[in-house]
């Protein structure tokens, strides 16, 4: 979940560096630092964030031309400068991301080190070191300790010794190789070589490479070479910037109606009554055998897909569909019948134990779908086929227009399905007339309802906690808008199906609570009242998010005037997150950067 940055060149190495751990602070913000190589090492680490590091930089500027920087979400060890990334042992330079298992047991037989930190990574860097003597290169000596790490890993390594190269290597935690002209830039994710190169290599689990400036060696763990495939960075600069906006959360919100476009563009044909994915690697055969789909995600990805749940099956009729939290399904003694294909969702396509989940389902021999949003990400790479949904970078760590695309894809499959196995017109147009209006839809809700959002933000920031409840599909949307308020205010918040009200939750309404009360205008509407009747009955103080104009008592009333029906909990679902943001904006928190997360959750 850190990030990792790495430069070898004739530019100044420091220059890079903060500018790359400046991009990549989402993945962690606990400390960060550099160490940086010309003749004499320079080591420079803080505690916190980057701009900590960045006024300790400007303090002890050098002009080295090569090495290793590192912003730490923590593991193992509290966040301090001691544990700060990178680790020294010996002439050895390492920052990693991931988790090394077994660093205990590898600690025990490194008694001419001196351990200074609470890290597993020092461990690793003193496993290093013991191997690297005169004899032995800097590669050699990485592989060697590589091959008796267990768990998983980015590294970057340099050496006082050997300043002519960087070693990198991955297993399970992501590192790309961008290749410039007369450069090599090492970074964990492709934003923080935006600007600088647009090609890069992305290395893949089990991979060693010896970046030097004019070139790359690549090589697996048994020194066995590999030819390097470079690709396109699809990334500009305008996506990572913020635009005008206070902070990255509200541009990411407001610029879901065209990265929504983006989703959908040359997907949803109303014209031709038509939706389809490209990429699934599936013929309409295989499509019509499909009897089961298991929906895999961790988070926002995971009630994404509980969202999309409940459209697929009133698509497809004789059609089993499961949604599955990924952290927990790696683990069960789960069965997959014949004709199942999995779903796995990712919006950086790094998360850790969905990953897992897509190694065990394909290993059991069950088609793998990608859903995924980070072009070139280890689990578009390993799927037997999948979507983009093009949503765009997300640099705040709360998750908004992911999930909107995210939703959104899932459905087409849904549809693509159902066509496949020949679900009338009468039946599929009236998804495929919603989805198409679906961006032109939030985009008028944003602009109409981001002052009512405000306001009632501004009633309710007080409040200790929060229950959100809400019917059929605006269930799975109630949990997500409780996770954003949690995410980002701090405020203890609880998503609940509106009918289990009264069986627990209504035990916690006082006035320390709100509830928050989804109402879509169908054929639940008045069921979904009773639960508000039931809730105002005990004295809560609710807000009500609504696409219905019949009157209704509650405290704060947000109306969405909106001509969708099926995708309507979409539509409402914007009008949470702007709520959830302007709750943390008078909490006066870090919008981008809450405390205790980091965006790529990429170790277990």
């Amino acid at each position: 979940m850190c990030g990792i940055v790495g430069y070898i060149g004739s530019k100044n190495a420091q220059d890079y560096l903060l500018g790359g751990l400046k991009r990549l602070e989402y993945r962690g913000y606990d400390s960060a630092g550099v160490a940086t190589l010309n003749g004499k090492p320079t080591l420079l680490r803080a505690k916190g964030k980057v701009a900590n590091l960045a006024s300790l930089i400007s303090e002890n500027k050098t002009n080295d031309k090569v090495g290793i920087g590192h912003t730490r979400w923590a593991t193992h060890g509290e966040p301090s400068e001691a544990n700060a990334h990178p680790h020294k042992a010996g002439d050895v330079y390492l920052v990693h991301n991931g988790i090394i298992e077994n660093y205990k047991d590898l600690q025990a037989g490194l008694t001419e080190h001196e351990f200074k930190s609470q890290t597993d990574t020092e461990v690793l860097a003193a496993l290093i070191n013991s191997f690297y003597d005169e004899n032995t290169s800097l590669e050699d000596a990485v592989t060697q300790a590589l091959q008796l790490a267990v768990g998983t890993y980015g590294v970057a390594v340099v050496s006082s010794r050997e300043q002519d190269k960087v070693v990198v290597a991955r297993q399970g935690s992501p590192l790309i190789i961008g290749v410039g002209e007369d450069e090599t830039l090492i970074a964990s994710d492709a934003s923080a070589l935006v600007g600088h190169t647009s090609q890069a290599i992305y290395l893949n689990d089990g991979e060693l490479a010896i970046c030097y400036a004019d070139r790359v060696d690549l090589r697996d763990l048994s020194a066995q070479p590999i030819s390097a495939k470079v690709e396109q960075i699809e990334v500009d600069m305008q996506a990572i910037q913020k635009q005008g906006y206070d902070h990255f959360l509200i541009k990411e919100i407001m610029e879901q109606p065209t990265t929504l476009r983006s989703t959908l563009s040359g997907r949803v044909i109303p014209d031709e009554h038509r939706a389809m994915l490209g990429g699934l690697n599936l013929s309409d055969d295989e499509l019509r055998d499909i009897e089961h789909v298991v929906i895999i995600g961790c988070g926002t990805a995971y009630y994404a897909g509980l969202l999309a749940s409940y459209y697929l099956e009133r698509l497809v009729d004789n059609l089993t569909i499961e949604v599955q939290v990924a952290s927990e399904y790696r683990y069960r003694s789960f069965h997959l019948p014949k004709n199942s294909v999995a779903l796995i969702v990712s919006q950086s396509g790094e998360t850790a134990d969905t990953l897992a989940c897509l190694r065990e389902i394909k290993r059991r021999g069950v088609k793998v779908l990608g859903v995924v949003n980070a072009v070139g990400s280890t689990i578009a790479r390993e799927v037997d086929g999948g979507v983009y949904v093009h949503a765009g970078p997300e640099i705040s760590v709360a998750s908004t227009k992911a999930f909107t695309s995210q939703v959104t894809a899932m459905t087409i499959f849904g549809l693509q399905l159902a066509q496949a196995k020949g679900v009338g017109l009468k039946e599929l147009d009236p998804y495929i007339e919603e989805l198409h209006n679906l961006p032109d839809e939030i985009e008028a809700t944003l602009k109409a309802t981001r002052q009512a959002a405000e306001d009632a933000a501004q009633k309710f920031v007080d409040h200790e906690h929060a229950l959100y409840v809400g019917r059929d599909t605006l269930y799975p949307v109630a949990m997500e808008g409780a996770l954003k308020l949690k995410e980002i205010s701090y405020i203890q918040a609880e998503g609940y199906a509106t009918g289990e009200l009264k069986h627990g939750p209504i035990a916690l309404i006082d006035d320390r609570f709100f509830e928050v009360v989804l109402l879509q205008d169908n054929w639940l509407f008045e069921k979904g009242v009773s639960g508000l009747q039931e809730i105002k009955a005990r004295g809560g103080k609710t807000l009500v998010i609504t696409d219905s104009n019949k009157p209704i008592e509650a405290d704060t009333i947000i109306r969405v005037e909106t001509k969708l029906d099926l995708l309507a909990p979409m539509v409402m679902n914007v009008v949470l997150q702007l709520f959830a943001y302007y709750m943390a904006v008078g909490k006066g928190n870090d919008v981008d950067q809450p405390r205790n997360l980091a965006k790529s959750v990429t170790v277990e």
